[in-house]
């Protein structure tokens, strides 16, 4: 029991670490197939990678504590099993069970060999669920087996390669009966998924409100800071590219003040409302007073945004001034400071109160970047939600 129990407390680890990294690629795919986002089917996706995390881990841990595992193995170690169902006779060898008596059957159930059997069987059982549920036709168990004899066959070629080369010798055997009862038990998953799926959102009810989410043009503010935030990371990604050559010659702050006037300014103006983010999820950004949008809402709408982070450096530069303490300024800076810092923390504590106000109106209210500027966040005619 201690072997899985590691297993599922690494995947435990690593789990949120993993989710956060797949958060912006996952909202992007599931807005743009179905034009809204569902909590219930991200918590499918998430539980997903959590099963996969733990299924893999289940079959690699532990590790040997060195490298060099031949050293730990006899001459003429044999790394594989290539005998199918020859499990059948090793449960009946370690279990001493007669045939013909079967009060003996009751023994096999506490045996490490039946067990190990068990193991490998429930291994990807809930791995054919979640292939029910993304292929939704019964009959692609064809497909569905060969996904899942594929995903078996990974695990083990990577237990065959000691971890692709990372140990100097396999410490798990290749055995082709793992492949059989992996297999069968995602084919039974598959089997017994739809009384398991009756809990989760169908295929169909996802495309109904997918049409009636077509036929509105508010788009959700969760999508608009989704969008807000794929232009922000553009911008940091860039900087990650530019620091090493020109950290020495242009602040952090300027160039992601430029940053934002190019992304949120120029960028829209050239691409009709759109910045890189909201043309990634399908929708622009409109005048509500005018019948054109002008230079100067996108310039506001760009301060607007920047201001937060502008207002958040403004503390960490002033650190850099360095006064003696017997200096007539020495005081003021402190409270300079002290004030600033507290005017960063009300900030975005409003902004934070701001953000979840707007969320709770469900669109009908707007981000304060939007009002200021005089702009709509307006789905785009004839804009298809892809399938």
């Amino acid at each position: 029991m201690s072997t899985y129990r590691i297993s599922l407390v690494t995947a435990l680890i690593l789990f949120p670490l993993l989710g956060l990294m797949l958060t912006l690629p996952w909202l992007i795919y599931h807005y743009r197939k179905y034009g809204f986002l569902s909590w219930r089917l991200s918590l499918i996706f998430y539980s997903f990678v959590f099963y996969m995390l733990c299924a893999f881990f289940l079959v690699v841990l532990p590790v040997p504590a060195v490298r060099d595992t031949c050293a730990l193995q006899t001459p003429g170690t044999v790394y594989y099993s290539l005998v199918p169902f020859s499990f059948v006779w090793d449960i009946l060898r370690e279990t001493g069970t007669v045939w013909y008596r079967p009060s003996t059957y009751v023994q096999v159930l506490a045996e490490p060999a039946f067990l190990q059997v068990m193991f490998n069987f429930l291994l990807l059982l809930p791995f054919g669920v979640y292939l029910r549920y993304f292929f939704q036709e019964k009959y692609s168990w064809r497909r569905a087996f060969s996904l899942s004899f594929a995903l078996s066959l990974f695990y083990e070629v990577t237990q065959l390669t000691g971890l692709y080369g990372l140990y100097t010798c396999p410490y798990r055997i290749f055995d082709v009966n793992d492949l059989l009862l992996n297999s069968t038990g995602a084919l039974l998953g598959f089997a017994i998924a739809p009384v398991i799926l009756l809990l989760f959102p169908s295929q169909q009810s996802l495309l109904a409100k997918k049409e009636q989410m077509l036929k509105r043009a508010i788009v959700s503010p969760v999508v608009q800071l989704l969008a807000v935030a794929i232009d922000y990371l553009l911008i940091k990604a860039s900087w990650i590219l530019v620091a090493p050559f020109a950290a020495n010659w242009i602040p952090e702050w300027l160039y992601t003040l430029i940053g934002f006037l190019g992304i949120f300014c120029l960028v829209p103006l050239l691409w009709k409302g759109k910045t890189p983010g909201t043309r990634t999820l399908r929708f622009q950004l409109i005048s509500s007073g005018t019948d054109k949008t002008l230079p100067i809402h996108f310039l506001v709408r760009s301060l607007a945004l920047y201001f937060p982070l502008f207002l958040s450096a403004v503390p960490r530069l002033s650190n850099q001034i360095q006064l003696e303490r017997d200096s007539a300024f020495y005081l003021a800076l402190i409270w300079a400071q002290a004030g600033l810092s507290l005017a960063v923390l009300l900030v975005w504590g409003m902004l934070g109160l701001h953000v979840a106000i707007v969320i709770a109106n469900k669109g009908h209210h707007l981000f304060y970047f939007d009002s200021a500027a005089h702009l709509l966040p307006h789905k785009k005619d004839n804009f298809p939600i892809s399938k």
